[in-house]
């Protein structure tokens, strides 16, 4: 089942069913006006979207075209976006550029932090940046969508709540991050809107690539229409979405309609690319001495996307371009 929102219909958006081509979608209004309230009574309303999935697929149900600039993110807003740093390839080499060392428990204890969620941009909106010295990057990740959470659950019965797929662009303002971080608050003008996908997914939708908790695939980021990387989400992701809800839960519950991003995906395997202009720098720094790839400028163009065994696109494309304010 893949599902959206268009841009009209107010703050949050408006529910649509797509297609698994993502041609053509139609609106059910009978059954739900917004991916919130479907969420909130998922056990009865999952099972009815997905009889009007089929249909769609099956050419029986009436749909119009899907345009992809009408698009909002698949949740426009969210109760909670909670983000975490499931690949240490990543964290460690990320925490290299600001001279920090990655201590022993970023193994056993996963990094996370909570975003803001008032307003998500859609897949195709611009990124809005009124400096570029701020440092502007992107960063492909996956993330999660569950239903009600309650706190303290475990590993094993997490899994069970994760229940649509997205993924991410979670553009970061590196040059500001580097100064906020050493605060030993947290993020705030470092980390403006993120960008989900045009369609959010049922795990199913993945077929054997997802195995419960992980993602089996390649993720794909272009830079202004060059390949820039595609690590594979499912390799060196040291913590799974199960534990990244779970871990999320541990002290509270989690309301239906929550957000969990796996963080930046990275591959210890350099030959895999990256998902982030920051990682790329630090491992130019560590091969050649100095960072040659500067961050995002106006006009830049970033696509990130994830294909099935078949080369087809499994949640659309996040397309993006680096705007003034």
């Amino acid at each position: 089942m893949k599902l959206a929102s268009l841009k009209a219909g107010g703050k949050d958006g408006t529910l649509v069913v797509v297609s698994r081509d993502l041609s053509v979608a139609c609106e059910v209004p009978q059954y739900a006006s917004t991916l919130q309230a479907a969420l909130e009574d998922w056990n009865n309303t999952a099972p009815r979207l997905a009889t009007v999935y089929e249909a769609l697929n099956e050419g029986t149900q009436d749909g119009f075209q899907l345009d992809f600039a009408a698009l909002a993110s698949p949740l426009p807003r969210a109760y909670q976006w909670l983000d975490g740093s499931a690949y240490l390839s990543h964290v460690e080499r990320a925490r290299k550029a600001r001279g920090a060392q990655m201590p022993p428990s970023f193994t056993t204890d996963p990094l996370m932090y909570q975003g803001g969620s008032d307003g998500f941009l859609g897949p195709r909106d611009p990124i809005s940046v009124a400096d570029l010295e701020w440092g502007v990057d992107f960063e492909a990740e996956l993330a999660v969508i569950t239903d009600d959470v309650p706190v303290g659950v475990t590993r094993k019965e997490a899994a069970g709540h994760i229940k649509l797929l997205m993924l991410v662009n979670d553009v970061s303002l590196r040059n500001l991050i580097s100064s906020e971080l050493p605060k030993g608050f947290g993020f705030l003008h470092g980390k403006p809107a993120s960008t989900f996908s045009p369609v959010a997914v049922a795990p199913d939708e993945l077929g054997a690539a997802w195995d419960g908790a992980k993602a089996h695939l390649p993720l794909i980021s272009h830079l202004n229409d060059t390949l820039f990387g595609n690590p594979d989400a499912g390799e060196d992701m040291q913590f799974d979405f199960s534990e990244l809800v779970a871990h999320a839960a541990k002290t509270r519950s989690l309301g239906a309609g929550t957000i969990i991003g796996s963080g930046t995906v990275s591959n210890a395997d350099e030959s895999r690319g990256c998902s982030c202009l920051i990682e790329r720098r630090v491992l130019e720094i560590i091969n050649e001495g100095k960072a040659r790839t500067p961050f995002m400028r106006f006009g830049d163009r970033v696509r990130i996307e994830m294909l099935d065994e078949k080369a087809q696109s499994i949640f659309g494309a996040i397309e993006q371009e680096v705007q003034p304010c």
